[in-house]
């Protein structure tokens, strides 16, 4: 039986410590979806496209894993994909109430679909997404937070406002 597990975020953008889970995550399971939620009442910066791409350029050397964009329930979509396995990334104490509420809630929505919550390296623990996206706007040097491709991107999204 293969083992699958699906990531989902809104990964807006990508940084170090989605990265860091994607390849714990990578180590455990045969095949990993790490899945771009459409999200629209986070009111990402990168659209659905710019985000699956950004991804897809940052794991290329996760051979065990597919990056997709998904709409909906997360449980619905990880039955979809014939994983029993969803994967939540938890930096520090202050995620564990929202994250513990919604796993509790998927639980009930779909008991077949367990959720595994997994911890960056704690050199990563402290980057989110918004911080950085505050710190692109600000013309910060986001070279020990994001990768190349995604330091480029935001470099031309925030000058573009």
């Amino acid at each position: 039986m293969n083992k699958i597990a699906v990531y989902p975020g809104t990964f807006d953008p990508v940084t170090y410590g989605h990265l860091d889970v994607v390849e714990r995550i990578a180590s455990l399971y045969d095949k990993v979806y790490v899945s771009v939620a459409h999200s629209k009442q986070k009111k990402p910066l990168f659209s659905v496209s710019e985000r699956v791409e950004m991804l897809k350029c940052s794991v290329k050397k996760f051979k065990n894993v597919e990056i997709e964009d998904f709409n909906g329930l997360v449980v619905d979509y990880a039955a979809r994909k014939s994983a029993r396995v969803v994967v939540r990334g938890l930096r520090m104490i202050s995620d564990f109430e929202y994250e513990f509420q919604m796993a509790l809630t998927n639980r009930k929505l779909n008991p077949d679909i367990e959720t595994v919550f997994m911890m960056p390296n704690e050199s990563y623990s402290y980057i989110s997404s918004r911080l950085i996206k505050e710190a692109a706007y600000m013309g910060a040097d986001l070279s020990a937070f994001v990768p190349e491709n995604v330091q480029k991107k935001l470099k031309e999204k925030c000058s573009d406002e």
